[in-house]
């Protein structure tokens, strides 16, 4: 039996030599861990977008005004979408990020409509009521920033899903 030996001395065999025999992690692996990295960068620009949109209608029912039903389902479909999303990412379940990117783009589908209503309502950008029109153009604005954000999460999750997935084997 060889005893171990302390001190800096090198152990025989890695010189550097056997560099090509050494295993390499799968391409696959890594691009699951950068995707799920983006994944999590996604989600926290999709809260702030939806928290601004919870501010939004906070406004609005503070100035009396009614509550937009169609606003607030959507916020409130993406926010779970969100907590649904996360946890898929962590635990790497694809049956999460499948239902995260269709519950999400069922919420960004509502915010688009609610900002359908909302110009067909009252006329934007109008300069006799400055006040209403500051909140009406933030409301554009979250659909369209949360638009552009769902469709690059559908895309990076989607890159996911398929690099989570085993391969496929050649038969």
């Amino acid at each position: 039996m060889q005893q171990r030996n302390s001190g800096n001395r090198r152990p025989s065999g890695t010189d550097g030599s056997d560099f090509s025999y050494r295993m390499v992690v799968d391409n696959r692996y890594t691009k699951v861990a950068k995707g799920k990295s983006t994944l999590s960068k996604v989600l926290v620009i999709q809260a702030v977008v939806v928290l601004l949109g919870v501010v939004d209608i906070l406004f609005s029912l503070l100035n009396k005004e009614p509550l937009e039903i169609l606003a607030a389902a959507s916020i409130s479909i993406t926010s779970i979408s969100i907590i649904i999303g996360e946890l898929g990412r962590k635990r790497s379940r694809v049956s999460f990020l499948k239902f995260y990117m269709v519950a999400s783009s069922v919420g960004v589908v509502g915010s688009i409509a609610s900002g359908i209503e909302l110009k067909a309502s009252t006329p934007l950008l109008g300069l006799s009521n400055w006040e209403t029109d500051k909140f009406d153009v933030l409301k554009i604005a979250c659909v369209c920033v949360g638009l552009f954000v769902q469709i690059f999460s559908i895309s990076k999750t989607t890159s996911l899903i398929g690099n989570m997935s085993p391969p496929k084997r050649a038969s």
